[in-house]
């Protein structure tokens, strides 16, 4: 069995307050009922860059237009049966308003309040780092 490599791009959607906004794997997912920070998976075999991809999957999955968008990190985590690249991108400007279009339950939720133990794995770094730069700018 050859394991799977999958890219993919996620939007960590801040506002004027310093929330984030977040959402909750579905039932029968991967990882289901975790918390994550909104995105998909990268079209590589269509060409698409994973900054394509954030536009396109947080237009499908909680209904805004990205304005303005900024890698923040890339990482790669590994899990038994998958190899993930994760593209994290700062989103701090957009059109509509974010919800869960998928049927996912959705939130905002200020940083101090991430709970790494509430999300994958491979989002465990990156809460960190946002609770590291949210502590420096106070």
């Amino acid at each position: 069995m050859s394991i799977k490599r999958i890219e993919i791009a996620v939007g960590i959607i801040i506002n004027s307050e310093r929330n984030i906004f977040i959402t909750q794997r579905q039932k029968g997912s991967h990882l289901a009922d975790f918390w994550e920070f909104p995105g998909g998976k990268v079209e590589t075999a269509l060409g698409e860059s994973p900054q394509q991809a954030l536009h396109r999957e947080l237009n499908e999955e909680v209904g805004i237009s990205v304005a303005r968008s900024e890698l923040l990190t890339t990482l790669e985590y590994d899990y038994p049966d998958r190899q993930l690249k994760l593209h994290f991108f700062m989103v701090d400007d957009w059109q509509g308003e974010p919800k869960g279009c998928e049927g996912q339950l959705s939130r905002w939720v200020n940083i101090s309040q991430l709970d790494v133990d509430q999300f994958p794995e491979a989002n465990r770094p990156i809460i960190a780092l946002l609770k590291r730069q949210a502590a420096q700018a106070e």
